[in-house]
């Protein structure tokens, strides 16, 4: 049965987003950006309202008092799932992604990209890429903007090994930055590298901001502690839980999978 929700809100998440950008578009491509993040706030409200009746998802978000209000900041997230790609723009005025270029050049959805200002990324130039990014960030965050990165670079699976890179240090201490950081346990439902989706409650965390002024070393090592010390607990509570997806917590290990 979870198989067969599964792949019935595949079928109708990409058709959703197929329909909805061909729909939006002569609308969306006229208006300017900050109105165009209206229409993209119905596209992710429209899904997490099909993976709740499909698939039985419910949701929690915790700390959202953390969230700054008087300053443009950088998220950087937790990244273990789809789901948060899109869930995390309810929450934040005009934001923007640090994502790879190669996205940039789906059709419909490059397109959308473009018209919100994003960073794109080329990683196989590294250090090209890493001042290219910093150039782009640091306009957009000066302009007030809020950049969103997964300081991973892409999905890791609930409870694995983490592998933070070096870019969410350097904008932090280039840009002189504030700093959000997000825990999730997303990845115990949406599994990366699955064809099942698991009902059960999502929680997303706000954690305390960290603020500028500390060393690179310091801020990188505050900044994972935290947000693997967060997802890790978010992660036990969903695993102790009466109705814990089945799914094996890899190599992390979560307290809870090894009891």
């Amino acid at each position: 049965m979870i198989l067969i929700r599964s792949l019935l809100f595949y079928i109708l998440f990409y058709a959703s987003n197929a329909v909805q950008m061909v729909f939006w578009t002569p609308v969306f491509f006229i208006i300017p950006r900050k109105l165009g993040w209206r229409v993209v706030r119905l596209w992710a409200r429209s899904h997490l309202l099909l993976q709740h009746w499909i698939i039985g998802s419910v949701y929690e978000f915790r700390g959202t008092e953390n969230i700054p209000t008087d300053r443009p900041f950088i998220v950087a997230s937790k990244h273990q799932s789809t789901w948060e790609t899109y869930t995390q723009l309810l929450f934040f005025d005009d934001p923007s992604y640090v994502l790879k270029r190669e996205l940039m050049w789906i059709p419909l959805f490059g397109w959308y990209a473009a018209k919100m200002n994003v960073v794109p990324v080329n990683r196989g130039k590294r250090s090209a890429a890493l001042a290219s990014m910093t150039l782009e960030a640091e306009r957009q965050y000066h302009a007030g903007r809020k950049i969103i990165i997964y300081p991973e670079g892409t999905r890791t699976s609930a409870g694995a090994k983490p592998h933070y890179k070096y870019g969410v240090t350097h904008l932090y201490d280039e840009l002189d930055a504030t700093i959000l950081p997000i825990a999730l346990n997303s990845g115990l439902f949406w599994p990366r590298k699955s064809a099942r989706i698991y009902p059960g409650k999502i929680i997303m965390e706000f954690l305390p901001p960290i603020e500028p002024g500390l060393r690179k070393s310091q801020f990188s090592a505050e900044l994972e502690n935290g947000i693997e010390s967060a997802s890790t607990a978010l992660i036990d509570e969903a695993l102790r839980s009466n109705n814990p997806p089945p799914l094996p917590v890899l190599r992390g290990q979560s307290s809870a999978s090894a009891n």
